[in-house]
């Protein structure tokens, strides 16, 4: 009969529990109870339901990373895989991510990581970034099948609609839609693909927004070195990604508006500067002209009045060139508006559903991953102008 060894008997009962996909990736919700930090960072937990129990640990790296301070009796969401500890002989779940669970939790994780990243200087002024006067590319960040992201284009489109508008799509709602927007604002500050970006949603409850109250959201925006204005939710709703932000929006639209200056007011603004200059030109003579009548000497007046000929003759040219330059300017302005707004309008996201194409939504409004779908599974299809629910009756891979 073959003899093993103890260390033999948790060496296979670790490599079977560690090759089980089931157990690799489980999001476990629990009350936090025998709570320890170790000098090391390292924090060690237990979680329990209504009858049974899971011990679970949480190494410095991933601990770091959390942002609130857990206790005994919070109630959270832990993410992590269930694994052995050879040494005791004893499974034990390893928490990468965790986060409060219940409206009560997520505000007093809210206010603890308000507080920690305020101690450490991420609301200061004089770290805001000013927003560019007037921006080439617009970079947004946002759910593409959001309401926010139309809002958002309709007021680009109607205030300025010579600049380029880059959208990056992110999920802003939801578990990983933190990482997204994450991803979403470091591809615009490390390709410098636009001069300001917009990061923005829709409104809801604490829970729906919770991705903008995350500590690597935040961070995101502080490292970002594009000027960043966020326009989450109403504007009643505050989100930590407000106060890091370089600007805060109380809307997407307002967002918006606040990124762009307004056409019809940089037409106005250049009409006013050319009547301020034809002013301050005629000005200039009629002081010159009164001067010249101080003068009693006929050979000096006479002098006098022939280099005010001269004057007024280059005045009226320089009057006429100035015209010129600047209808020119407003003519070229327009041109490219017009140019512009076809452009954006060929690009637009939502003329090419113009064209038969649609968008595979899921109830809950995440675009459709093929390989996760299953017969009977519902799914919205969006349209022009509509959308259908539709069920899956049969699934064919190429």
């Amino acid at each position: 009969m073959p003899v093993v060894s103890v260390s033999q008997v948790n060496n296979y009962i670790k490599r079977y529990i560690d090759q089980n996909k089931h157990l690799s990736d489980l999001w476990i919700k629990g009350e936090i109870s025998n709570y320890k930090r170790h000098y090391s960072g390292h924090m060690y937990i237990t979680l329990k339901d209504e009858s049974s129990t899971l011990k679970a640990v949480m190494f410095k790296a991933s601990a770091s990373r959390l942002n609130f301070e857990p206790r005994d009796g919070m109630k959270v969401i832990a993410f992590g895989k269930i694994s052995v500890y050879e040494a005791g002989g004893a499974y034990q779940l390893y928490i990468d991510s965790m986060i409060p669970d219940g409206k009560g939790e997520l505000y007093a994780a809210y206010e603890q990581l308000k507080e920690k990243l305020q101690h450490e200087g991420l609301f200061d002024n004089q770290y805001k970034k000013p927003l560019p006067r007037f921006p080439q590319k617009v970079g947004v960040v946002s759910s593409i099948s959001g309401a926010a992201l139309r809002d958002i284009l309709n007021v680009l489109k109607r205030r300025y609609t010579i600049c380029d508008i880059v959208v990056y799509p992110a999920k802003v709602q939801g578990i990983g839609a933190a990482d997204t927007i994450c991803d979403g604002l470091r591809y615009f500050s490390q390709n410098n693909a636009c001069d300001v970006i917009i990061l923005a949603r829709g409104g809801g409850s604490i829970e729906d927004l919770w991705a903008f109250n995350e500590e690597k959201t935040a961070r995101a925006i502080f490292e970002c070195n594009i000027p960043v204005i966020s326009g989450v939710g109403h504007e009643t709703d505050y989100t930590i990604s407000d106060f890091v932000a370089d600007f805060r929006a109380p809307t997407p639209s307002a967002a918006a508006e606040v990124a762009v200056p307004s056409s019809a007011q940089l037409v106005s603004y250049t009409k006013q500067c050319n009547d301020r200059l034809n002013h301050i030109i005629h000005s200039k003579i009629n002081l010159l002209e009164m001067n010249l009548e101080k003068f009693g000497s006929e050979y000096i007046y006479s002098k006098l009045n022939s280099m005010i000929d001269n004057f007024m003759l280059c005045n009226e040219n320089l009057i006429s060139s100035c015209k010129s330059i600047v209808e020119t300017a407003v003519l070229k302005a327009e041109f490219n508006l017009n140019e512009a707004d076809t452009l954006l309008s060929t690009l637009n996201p939502f003329s090419v559903m113009k064209r038969g194409y649609s968008v595979a939504t899921m109830p809950d409004g995440r675009v459709v991953d093929f390989f996760a779908m299953h017969t009977d599974d519902e799914f919205n299809l969006i349209f022009h102008g509509g959308s259908a629910n539709c069920a899956i009756r049969r699934i064919k891979y190429e």
